[in-house]
């Protein structure tokens, strides 16, 4: 009786480990497939965004070849942020940003908040004085004297929402 028991015991022992085996392998197999599915839909989808940044990116001054010609510059970077700041220094003025095309409505003034510059002629911005907001675009000028200047092309500012 007693080497009858263990060998059931032993029958369900190798059975146990068979079926865990045949478990685990056929698990393996199906997490491999779920990742190489998901790992396919993710370079599927970095190529998406990969595209909309490369599109989002085209009207850009690092981006465009003539508009670097144009400017003659050796280090585009350096000649961006040299635009940027001569264009924030206006933010400093005490009734606001003159380049906003906005005065002054109460307390707050209107300041720049982001630029992009577009090409070698016009800048895109975005201004608020803390309740309203707009948008305008601007040309700007390389002076001889290496100076920018600027000038108002078109100016929005959205309304006021309603809560």
């Amino acid at each position: 009786m007693r080497k009858s028991l263990f060998l059931y015991l032993f029958i369900i022992a190798v059975l146990m480990n068979v079926f865990t085996y045949k478990y685990f392998s056929s698990k393996d197999g199906s997490e491999l497939q779920t990742l190489t599915e998901t790992n396919k839909r993710m370079k599927d989808s970095l190529s998406v965004m990969t595209n909309k940044l490369y599109d989002a990116d085209a009207f850009s001054l690092e981006n465009n070849d003539r508009a670097q010609n144009y400017l003659s510059q050796n280090d585009i970077k350096a000649f961006e942020e040299k635009v940027k700041q001569a264009l924030l220094a206006y933010n400093d003025d005490k009734e606001g940003n003159k380049y906003t095309d906005q005065t002054k409505m109460g307390e707050q003034k209107f300041i720049i908040n982001k630029i992009k510059i577009l090409n070698h002629r016009w800048i895109i911005a975005n201004y608020s004085n803390g309740e309203l907001w707009g948008e305008v675009l601007l040309k700007y000028f390389v002076n001889d004297d290496q100076t920018i200047s600027f000038e108002v092309m078109s100016s929005y500012l959205y309304p006021k929402e309603l809560n």
